[in-house]
């Protein structure tokens, strides 16, 4: 996903301001903050044809079937739709796992749609983007099933912090995707090119169409096709094709697993920290099936007294009896600020009755890397922090800065090899492009605006 640019947005807000279009829409908040107004327009200009429905109008038990009926989005029918419909067909194997991801996150999209009235095809995006993978990162730091790049999360405010990526969160992400995929299609009145726009950037997309209409030729997304890059050329018609195949499976040969057409999930409220494995042991659920669900934490510990944690339904029955008769600590960890560069992770172990390898694990913090001066990091409680939970402001504010551990393998008397030197050193480089993403830096761009993917 690329950057919105604020001149682009500029011109977005003035081709809104002498549309004649004026259909309601969803009336909820746009989670944009600083152009929350400008959003709320975007949402209330949708065509007629694409008013919001209700869940309860859709009977049937299969999902795939209820994203069939809400099919809005003008078909296209070229070479390289049939070269990804080949390509998705033959691979029934990676249809699978995709579809076994989906079923977690599926029916909540669809319905995110329909309260927006939106095209259900929509739903289907991810498979493009990130075969519906919460871990899914790109060489542009892009993450979630949506992926977005920091700079567009932040422009959503999809919080990025030291504890949790809401890039990766279903809730939070698929409201941001479906807003920024309005605020797109206000701007070019095409779903064809939103879709190019999300995935290009809306300013490249104007900068096409500029060009064909300066020249006399149509500006319709195959018309520009030609001026894109490869990927945003191949963008559409890879969804086209997951389209087609979902449309009429049988006719690729392909065998959909079913999806129920109903809720997956519920989103339950906590009111203090708690460890992810106690939260997982209470909802009666592994670890790993726990953060399928709720992937944007990075910690051992869930912080916030407003954080909601998603489970299946069964499964939070579960969680709030078990919770109920708990009568334990729910949190084991707090956190500690380095204030000096003599702190070693080896002392602040001893210190805390702990071991530097679960300091270490917990942080992310390589071998022969140590902590900077002014590092806030996560460890064990003791007796004295034992009921505390960690601020907010220390959760939005906490990072982690590295450096190679050179001072103190001279001060033991060792001295590094040649490869402890090299791992060392990658490791330094690696803990630096952390540092500066953790710190907030922007991803690099090239010549026209477009990340680096």
């Amino acid at each position: 996903m690329n950057e919105t640019t604020r001149s682009t947005y500029a011109l977005a807000i003035a081709l809104l301001s002498v549309s004649a279009i004026s259909h309601a829409a969803d009336s909820a908040p746009s989670p944009i903050a600083q152009s929350s107004s400008a959003a709320a327009m975007a949402k209330a200009i949708l065509p007629q044809a694409l008013t919001p429905s209700k869940s309860d109008d859709y009977k049937d038990p299969d999902l795939w079937a209820r994203i069939r009926s809400g099919y809005a989005i003008p078909d296209i029918d070229n070479a390289l739709v049939a070269k990804h419909v080949q390509w998705y067909a033959s691979r029934p194997d990676y249809l699978t796992r995709t579809s076994s991801r989906a079923s977690l996150y599926l029916y909540h999209v669809v319905q995110e749609l329909e309260k927006r009235g939106m095209p259900t095809e929509l739903a289907l995006l991810p498979v493009i983007e990130s075969a519906f993978n919460p871990q899914a990162l790109s060489t542009a730091d892009a993450a979630g099933i949506w992926q977005f790049v920091p700079g567009t999360g932040r422009d959503f405010n999809l919080q990025q912090n030291m504890f949790k990526d809401e890039r990766r969160g279903v809730l939070a992400s698929t409201d941001a995707a479906l807003t920024y995929l309005q605020r797109l299609y206000t701007m070019f009145g095409d779903w064809q090119l939103a879709l190019a726009a999300y995935n290009w950037g809306e300013g490249n997309v104007q900068k096409a169409i500029q060009k064909n209409r300066s020249l006399g030729k149509p500006t319709d997304f195959e018309s520009l096709a030609e001026l894109m890059p490869a990927e945003t050329r191949n963008y559409v018609p890879k969804l086209q094709a997951v389209k087609n195949i979902i449309a009429n499976p049988a006719q690729y040969g392909v065998v959909l697993p079913t999806i129920d057409n109903t809720p997956y999930f519920v989103a339950v409220d906590k009111t203090s920290d708690i460890d992810l494995a106690v939260a997982a042991q209470l909802a009666e659920m592994s670890v790993d099936e726990f953060k399928a669900l709720n992937p944007q934490f990075k910690k051992p510990v869930i912080t916030g007294e407003s954080t909601k944690i998603l489970l299946p339904k069964e499964n939070a029955e579960k969680f709030n009896l078990n919770l109920a008769q708990w009568g334990r600590a729910l949190s084991s960890w707090t956190t500690h600020k380095i204030t000096s560069a003599r702190e070693s992770i080896a002392s602040l172990a001893a210190k805390l009755g702990t071991t530097p390898e679960v300091i270490r694990q917990a942080n992310n913090i390589p071998p022969q890397m140590r902590l900077k001066a002014g590092s806030t990091i996560l460890v064990p409680k003791t007796n004295a922090t034992a009921g505390n939970d960690i601020a907010e402001s220390i959760v939005e504010n906490a990072s982690v800065m590295l450096e190679a551990d050179r001072g103190d393998a001279r001060r033991n008397g060792r001295k590094l090899t040649g490869a402890q030197r090299i791992k060392a050193s990658a490791a330094h480089a690696v803990a630096e492009i952390k540092s500066r993403v953790s710190r907030g830096s922007k991803p690099a761009v090239n010549a026209n605006g477009r990340k680096r993917r």
